[in-house]
């Protein structure tokens, strides 16, 4: 069982459609993935077919605030072995109700421990959608998590924001979770036409190397038109290409566990 922070601070980069379709794809390959939707926005709740609207005490920052436990707010989706832990915008307001608190970053790392360790409960993947920023519930999920990955968009600006991110993960190692790394770099909202893309392409590539995935996810109407029908892409339309690309995403990321895997 793993923990998966999906990140970027900057906003609309990909990240909770990345969510929702890798954990889309690995539950059809038979895995079982619970979905941790950690943005006061709630795309991903939505992303996947269920409001949020419900009560606070339901979602996520029921769990933040202490007033439930973990195995009380798991939700069935409507996706066989996919599971969503919901959120809503009274997310926002959980860094002001616990700045009492010195412990408050190890918040939800103690919470998912204590459940992961019953053995009930038995996910191979837990993906959490980060906010996009650099807030008080980031540091929560990088806390919480044995390793990252990072959506980037291949436009202007991307890596100057990756290198702000790095800095923040840094830090967090040193003080706060020895054991996180950075599992990859996808590159999102790729546009072959425009040579911006592949500028910051062969950037990301020459600075992090084998970090950054193979596969590339292009920008694709399809993509953007799923969310709204509360589906994954790969349930909307399984042939377009940002299916296609998800799928090869996929595919590479399991190929780089069972690496992990025989490597330890």
């Amino acid at each position: 069982m793993k923990i998966i922070s999906i990140i970027n601070q900057k906003g609309g980069v990909g990240k909770t459609t990345t969510v929702i379709n890798l954990a889309s794809a690995l539950s059809q390959l038979g895995k079982k993935i619970l979905i941790i939707d950690l943005d006061p926005q709630g795309n991903a709740t939505t992303g996947l077919g269920i409001s949020n609207m419900e009560s606070s005490e339901q979602t996520i920052y029921g769990i933040l605030n202490g007033a439930k436990e973990i195995s009380d707010v798991i939700r069935k989706t409507k996706f066989q072995n996919l599971d969503l832990i919901t959120s809503n915008v009274d997310l926002s307001g959980i860094e002001v109700e616990t700045a009492g608190d010195n412990d408050r970053a190890f918040i939800l790392s103690i919470k998912l421990s204590a459940y992961l360790n019953d053995s009930s409960a038995s996910y191979d993947y837990v993906l959490i959608d980060c906010p996009p920023s650099l807030s008080l519930l980031t540091v929560m999920a990088l806390v919480a998590s044995n390793s990252l990955l990072v959506p980037l968009q291949t436009e202007f600006f991307a890596l100057e924001g990756l290198t702000q991110l790095m800095k923040t993960i840094e830090r967090i190692k040193i003080r706060l979770n020895p054991k996180l790394n950075i599992q990859g770099i996808l590159l999102t909202m790729y546009d072959r036409r425009n040579k911006l893309s592949s500028q910051v392409e062969s950037e990301a590539r020459n600075y992090f190397k084998n970090k950054v995935y193979q596969t590339v996810i292009p920008r694709n109407v399809r993509l953007s038109e799923a969310p709204s029908h509360g589906v994954p892409v790969l349930v909307y339309d399984k042939n377009c290409p940002g299916s296609k690309s998800y799928y090869n995403f996929t595919n590479e990321f399991i190929n780089q566990e069972n690496k992990i895997g025989s490597a330890a």
